[in-house]
């Protein structure tokens, strides 16, 4: 016998009951048009409120926090989706800023030049080859991307061929950061030692003591900064993101499924690195200066505590966390100068402790708190709910 599957409810005229026709629902434009008015209120905040409200010194000082959060939004992605606990960011950081230093130290020496600091050192007679390409804007603006990218492209490929992860991967990216100072310390004719470049006056031409140009490059970075948001949306919105996702997850699996985990991880990896490499060329005119102490192992863990304090596992929750986190350094210790550190390490355990999400978390709880009983119903995916709602009308 043949089963026989009873036909669904009928209204008059033979047309399927209510339940069974789909609503014109337009659940898939409700997310873009989410993101759509979280870019636009992002951008009103960055272009129209804070440079209204904010004195020049503070808003130089927003410019500096939005490139950390540059650097925060490439470690959310192989951290948060890609679960590589990358504590060498300021690897890639100083490499583009040194990039962008070095362009604009050749272009405030004029042609034929050389820097200051190599003439009051007086270890060198004329300008190393090396330095010489960065002469060129042509070279120096995509050397600040494609150096650390070609850096970490190089790492990522010997590290994840050989299937090193979790903290033998840490403790690598953290020692690359460590060679990383001791070479340019130890290079002081070349790289200004300790000191670093200091002293950057132009910018392209534009005098960096005036605050119109200060206002200028505060909005360069707040948009490359809106850039970057989109771009890494893309991609963890894409097949690909999602694949990083199952890597994260369960890598023998991906690897039985006939794909290449290190390939998948190399990727976010290289897409982080010339994230920081590009905030660091941007800190270079914001700041004034790239040395050794802003690249080493504690800018780097500064770094991923601040994508752990605003939650790692999403797009916004980096840039806040990085951004908070550097407020609350600079207005620690102006009030507390000598216990801020304790401050900040308290914070950051407060935050880890109850808010294991970091701080955009806050909203997904508030939601379930006013949920209340219902929130188990409200929870159900929308597929699993229209099919409850389907066996309801049926019984």
């Amino acid at each position: 016998m043949t089963a026989v599957t009873p036909a669904p409810p009928s209204t008059a005229g033979g047309a399927p009951a209510p339940a069974d026709i789909a609503p014109p629902s337009r659940s898939g434009d409700r997310p873009r048009l989410r993101t759509a008015a979280g870019f636009a209120f992002g951008a009103a905040l960055l272009f129209a409120v804070a440079p209204l409200t904010l004195s020049d010194f503070r808003l130089a000082l927003l410019a500096k926090y939005l490139c950390v959060a540059m650097v925060a939004v490439g470690i959310g992605i192989a951290w948060g989706r890609g679960g590589m606990l990358t504590l060498g960011q300021g690897v890639f950081f100083g490499l583009g800023g040194y990039a962008m230093a070095m362009h604009l130290k050749l272009a405030d020496a004029g042609p034929g030049g050389m820097p200051d600091f190599m003439q009051l050192y007086g270890q060198l007679d004329e300008l190393p080859v090396w330095w010489r390409p960065f002469a060129s804007p042509w070279f120096a603006l995509p050397a600040t991307v494609l150096l650390p990218m070609a850096v970490a492209f190089g790492l990522g490929s010997l590290v994840f061929r050989r299937r090193v992860r979790g903290a033998y991967f840490a403790i690598l990216s953290q020692a690359l950061a460590a060679a990383m100072v001791i070479l340019l310390i130890g290079q002081q004719g070349t790289t200004g030692g300790t000191n670093g470049l200091t002293d950057i006056q132009g910018f392209f031409g534009y005098d960096l003591d005036d605050p119109v140009n200060q206002r200028m490059v505060y909005f360069i970075i707040a948009g490359v900064l809106l850039g970057l948001l989109a771009l890494a949306r893309q991609l963890i919105h894409s097949r690909y993101g999602e694949l990083l996702v199952a890597v994260r997850d369960s890598e023998e699996r991906v690897r039985f499924l006939g794909y290449d985990p290190a390939s998948v991880k190399l990727v976010a990896y290289v897409v982080a690195a010339g994230m920081a490499g590009l905030a660091g060329a941007l800190f270079v005119p914001a700041v004034g200066i790239i040395s050794p102490a802003l690249i080493g192992i504690v800018p780097s863990i500064e770094f991923v505590i601040g994508v752990a304090v605003g939650g790692r596992a999403t797009l916004l929750g980096p840039v806040l966390g990085a951004v908070a986190v550097a407020w609350a350094r600079t207005a620690l210790s102006e009030r507390f100068p000598g216990t801020w550190t304790y401050l900040q390490g308290l914070l950051f355990v407060v935050v880890v402790a109850f808010l294991p999400g970091g701080l955009a978390s806050l909203w997904a709880l508030a939601r379930r708190r006013d949920a209340g009983p219902e929130r188990s119903r409200r929870g159900w995916p929308v597929l699993g709910r229209r099919r409850a709602e389907r066996a309801e009308v049926h019984q």
